[in-house]
């Protein structure tokens, strides 16, 4: 999996047919993060920042996971969301 793949698959979630569920959001999320700044560097967000906390703990869950892996897991993860929701 390339750089330019992963440039690729970004662009193209933007332009699905169908906005994702929200687990789905949250996998491809935590991957993008983990792909491009690797492990968590801020504090968990506050208890009222609902949607803060699950994108925090979506890319937190990831720890130790290279930015490699993280990659190869959002191009396949976009691939598939692709074929389910069009684009």
């Amino acid at each position: 999996m390339s750089q330019a793949e992963f440039e690729k698959a970004a662009e193209e979630v933007k332009h699905l047919n169908t906005k994702p569920a929200d687990d789905e959001m949250l996998f491809i999320y935590g991957r993008y993060k983990q792909a491009t700044v690797g492990d968590v560097n801020t504090e968990r967000p506050r208890m009222l920042d609902f949607k803060g906390k699950a994108k925090w703990d979506a890319w937190n869950e990831l720890k130790g996971t290279t930015k490699e892996d993280a990659m190869k897991a959002y191009i396949n993860k976009v691939e598939e969301l692709k074929k389910k929701y069009g684009i």
